[in-house]
Order: C-alpha cells, then sequence, then structure tokens
C-alpha cells in the first residue's frame, strides 16, 4: 500500500555509472494538511545479503578482511576493513546469492543457511535491504581457498577467529562494520559459541 502523505514530482537520474543515483523531488503532506517540497539524493545500489560463518565445536567463526574505499575516504588510515561475507543479489534470491557468495569469499561450500532478519543499513540515502544469515561450517565443507573473483576485482583475505575473539574485537575497534556487528551480537545472544 502506498503512503498517502506522499506523491512524487520527479525523478532525474544524476548518475548510472555502477549503479543509480536519482534526485527525487516530492511533496510530503504534513499532518496539518499543508504539503512541503523535498528533494532528495537517493543511491540504488540493489539488495544484499550478508552471514557470519560459525563454527559451534570449534568456537570459532570466519570473517573476511578486504580494502574498503569509502573507509579509507572517511578516517580508515588503511583501507582494510573486518566484515562477515557479504554480497548483492544479482539475478537470483538471498540464500542463494550468500551460498554463492559464501563459496567465492571463503572457500566453504555451505548446503543450508538460516535467514535470521533483513534490514535497511543506511535509509536516509541508500534503498538496500540487507538480508542477514547464519551458516555453520566445518573443516570438511572448504573447497577452495576463497578470495573473491578476479573478474570483480576482489583480493579477500579469510580469516578464522575464537568468538571470544571475534566479540572482542568490536570493543577495541577492530571491527567496525554494522553488519558484522549485528551479526556478532545476534550470535552472542542466540548461540552457543
Amino acid at each position: 500500500m502506498q503512503n498517502p502523505t506522499i506523491t512524487i514530482q520527479k525523478t532525474e537520474l544524476l548518475s548510472n555509472n555502477h549503479y543509480i543515483l536519482n534526485k527525487v523531488t516530492f511533496d510530503f503532506k504534513k499532518s496539518t494538511e499543508d504539503s512541503e517540497t523535498q528533494t532528495r539524493e537517493v543511491y540504488d545500489r540493489g539488495n544484499g545479503a550478508v552471514i557470519l560463518l560459525y563454527n559451534t565445536s570449534q568456537k570459532t567463526v570466519i570473517l573476511t578482511r578486504q580494502f574498503r574505499l569509502p573507509t579509507y575516504l572517511n578516517n580508515n588510515t588503511t583501507g582494510m576493513l573486518i566484515e562477515a561475507c557479504a554480497g548483492m543479489l544479482d539475478e537470483d534470491n538471498p540464500i542463494d546469492c550468500i551460498i554463492r557468495e559464501t563459496e567465492e569469499e571463503t572457500g566453504y561450500r555451505l548446503s543450508t543457511v538460516k535467514k535470521i532478519f533483513q534490514s535497511y543499513m543506511s535509509p536516509g540515502a541508500v534503498t538496500e535491504i540487507l538480508h542477514f544469515f547464519i551458516g555453520e561450517y566445518s573443516p570438511k565443507m572448504k573447497i577452495s581457498n576463497g578470495g573473491g573473483l578476479e573478474e570483480e576485482h576482489e583480493h579477500i583475505e579469510v580469516l578464522e577467529y575464537s568468538f571470544d575473539k571475534a566479540y572482542q574485537m568490536i570493543a577495541s575497534g577492530e571491527i567496525t562494520d554494522a553488519k558484522t556487528i549485528m551479526l556478532l551480537q545476534y550470535a552472542k545472544i542466540n548461540l552457543p559459541l
């Protein structure tokens, strides 16, 4: 159902380089029955999926580290970021996406995953919905070194930490990625790690 207090007046394409950036002008009907016109830039990069790989018997998690230019431009002196495995939905659904991304990035082939929730990650400017998953891994599921796809210019380091160490890395500032923090906090509350 559409919101009757919002009327989109026009949408102007500002960029269609890698993702889509639009300038949207809309009328917002206030509670006083008056309307005001507002303009916002909206970035549409599609939707994504993220997973926390965990091993109950070893009490470990798999994370990744890679260079992230936006963080480098905003005070991350190395640009390297520790994250949970994640990727953008292509033409597939969130489950197929996260299973594919897990294998590409970490080298682990999962057959089952569990969706735990979904979230808008930056709703003031970005349309993306991120689907959050957990999946249990074991050493026998490792089929390659991972590291990402060369054609996507990915250079991903696969990391295995004890859960306690990974969780402490939030407080120490070594893990600053929101989706990873959310998954580690979920695991702290819900998983026997």
